[in-house]
Order: structure tokens, then sequence, then C-alpha cells
């Protein structure tokens, strides 16, 4: 117990303290420390590592713990006088500055909740439906797909043999053809219906040699060279040239189906114009508001002696001579081609047909058709089916263009 005394005589306050900051060493006594930590529970010591203190007399003397008594009471006592620390507060366990920081920014700040993981919404115009907390997210307003306006024109072709005939001397053509670049190429078409006349075969060759040759021609001197760029020093209007074409396949007739003949109707659209070659008795009508008008002039004898005023609308319709041309292709060595250019309105229609669906279906029974079907080619085949309806005597050939708008 002397040694133990000395470590509180005058300078027992400096060396209690020294004892607490610093780390204990292996001669301190391991009792101390022991009741250190049972008596003061506040004070935080870190026990060293056991080790064996040093022989006594040259012998190994095993470790003791210290007395009990009066003596270790004063020990206690003292102790408890030289710990400057504070009490903790409210109950809380004393901690360092460091750790009262932590404390006080743990208690300052307001619980936040869980946070989830959720799939990504989905941008305006995806078609997909995101799952948010297990819930199904409804897709936005603007994402439902619409139908945008016609930016194109869209047509469609239909031709049928009819009731009364055994083969089709009906021919029909269409070509459209739309692209988007820096050339800024506008959009181009071509449609011809051609009717044949002659013998049983004369008639259907005719009409083929003659929608041939127009597309073969008009392709070639008027798209290609526009697609190719090359046609900016060509003067000959549209028009003239589509004539011109229709002019190499009446020679093409007649030196190859000399008893065979054929009606032209055709039709050139580039952007929004139309430029029409004509012959014979088939149509081009254009329909717009409501209003179906008949761009071309038949080339018989019924509708010269109406111009005459010889005969009115409805003799035409039964006069036995209502089939007879004074013009078409294959019947002279040159043949006078009616042409025309129209600027077609927004919305437009262009009806091109053979005399089988105008001489069954009435102007009005075709605008109630075209007004009120969904789609070109579903007015060429109502209208087909309408003229066989009514009879089906002659082969009856129907294009229905759209134009944008």
């Amino acid at each position: 117990m002397n040694w133990f005394r000395k470590l509180l005589q005058p300078t027992k306050s400096q060396s209690a303290q020294e004892k607490i900051s610093a780390p204990s060493t292996a001669d301190e006594p391991e009792a101390t420390v022991a009741e250190l930590k049972s008596e003061s529970p506040a004070l935080k010591v870190t026990e060293p590592a056991a080790e064996s203190s040093a022989p006594l007399n040259g012998t190994h003397a095993q470790k003791s713990e210290p007395e009990s008594g009066k003596d270790l009471s004063e020990v206690v006592a003292d102790l408890d006088n030289l710990i400057t620390e504070p009490e903790p507060e409210d109950g809380l366990e004393a901690t360092s500055p460091q750790e009262t920081v932590v404390l006080r920014m743990e208690l300052d700040e307001e619980p936040q909740p869980p946070t989830h993981a959720t799939a990504p919404l989905p941008s305006t115009g995806d078609l997909m439906i995101s799952v948010v907390d297990g819930a199904t997210r409804p897709l936005p307003q603007d994402a439902i797909l619409e139908f945008s306006p016609l930016t194109h024109t869209a047509f469609g072709q239909a031709t049928d043999v009819g009731r009364m005939r055994t083969n089709n001397q009906d021919s029909a053509f269409s070509f459209f053809a739309s692209g988007r670049s820096v050339d800024d190429i506008p959009d181009f078409g071509l449609f011809i219906v051609a009717d044949g006349m002659g013998g049983h075969q004369d008639g259907e060759k005719a009409s083929a040699i003659t929608t041939r040759t127009v597309a073969s021609q008009v392709l070639n001197t008027m798209y290609l060279p526009m697609i190719s760029r090359q046609n900016k020093n060509n003067d000959v209007p549209i028009a003239e040239s589509l004539a011109n074409a229709t002019q190499k396949a009446n020679i093409e007739i007649m030196s190859h189906v000399p008893e065979g003949g054929t009606t032209l109707s055709s039709v050139v659209i580039i952007g929004d114009r139309a430029y029409i070659a004509h012959v014979g008795d088939s149509r081009i009508y254009m329909f717009h508001h409501g209003i179906l008008e008949k761009l071309t002039r038949d080339h018989s004898l019924v509708q010269r002696l109406i111009e005459l005023d010889q005969i009115t609308i409805e003799e035409a319709a039964d006069h036995p001579q209502k089939n007879v041309l004074y013009r078409a292709l294959g019947q002279n060595d040159v043949v006078e081609v009616d042409t025309l250019t129209r600027r077609l309105p927004p919305g437009a229609m262009l009806l091109l047909c053979s005399d089988g669906l105008w001489n069954q279906v009435s102007d009005s029974a075709i605008s109630d058709v075209i007004s009120h079907v969904h789609s070109p080619q579903e007015a060429c085949q109502k209208l087909v089916a309408m003229a066989n309806a009514a009879g089906g005597i002659d082969n009856v050939t129907v294009i229905l263009l759209q134009i944008p708008g």
C-alpha cells in the first residue's frame, strides 16, 4: 500500500490527471485500473493487455488484487474529486466533441422517409406504361397516336371484264413517286386509262401498246431528267411532251395493230398541277367540294350532235350510234390530242375511267360514292361493282387520285 499512497502525495492532482489522459503502461497496477473502471462509469479507460510484473527477489510472482479497506476508499474519494468532466444531461452518455457535433446534427434533422427506386417516366409520345410503387401510371394525353393529314397523293385502281365480255380490252397504268432531299424534287405521278377497240385481240393489244409507249416516253423524257437534274434547259412544255408521247403511241399502233384502235385519257401530276392529254371517250373528272366536274371532252358522234344542239343528253343515252368515235388512236397517221393544264385545289380528287363506268353509273351516284368512302381504292372497287350491278355490258376501268390537303 505504500507505493500506492505515494501517488496521492502533494502532486497527486497533477499525477492523477496524467493517469487519466495518458495511456496506461505496464508499470501501472492492474488493480487500480479495475477499480477505476468499476467505481467511475463516466470515465472511459482502455485496459491495456496484461503483462507480467518484474520478479521480486529473483522469483516470478503472480499479480495480486489490491486490498480493499479504508485506504482504498480514500483513494476512490480523491479520484472523484479529480474528475472534472461534467455529468451527462438527460441521461445521455458523455461524448467527445466530435461525437457531440454528430449527435446534434442527428437530433436537429427531421427524419426522411425511405426512398424507393422507381421506373423512369415515359417521354411524350412513347407508347409505354411505367409502374411506380406497384401502381400503373396512365399514358399522357398527347401520347395517343392520331393519323396525320394526307401529305402525298393517294390513289386506287380497279378494272373488270364486266358481265357481257369474254376479255378485257381496257388497260390501266399508275405510277407515283415521292421523295425528300435537298434537291427539293416535287411529287410526280402518271396515270393512264385506255379503252381498246377492234377485233377480239386487236383492241386489247392497241390499249396495251398505248399505255406502255406513253409511260415509257413520259418517264424517260420527264421524270428521269427531273430526278437527275438534267431538265433545266428543257424548254418543251409538259403538256406538249405528253402530246408527243401520245403521237408516238399512235404510230406504234398503226405499225403493230393496223386493225385496232384505242382511247387514251392520261394525266401527269407534278406538285399541285395536272397536265392532261386526251383522245376518245374515256373521261377525266375532278371532284371538289361535292361537285363532279368533267375535264375532258368526248370525241364521239353523239357528243358532237349534242354540241350542235341536234340531240339532248337524254337522247344521247339511247342513241344507236353512241359508241361511234370520230377520233381515236390507230385510226389515222396523225392524231389530234386535246391537252389541258389545271391547278389542283387542296383535297381535290381526279377520276379517270372508261365508258364502261360513266355509261352505266350516273354522275350523281359517282359523286356519292367518292364523297362517302374512306380510301381511293375502296371507291374504285365500289364503282366497278356498281357498273356490274347496272348490267356490266362493257369492260370497266377506274383510277381515282386524292390530292393532299
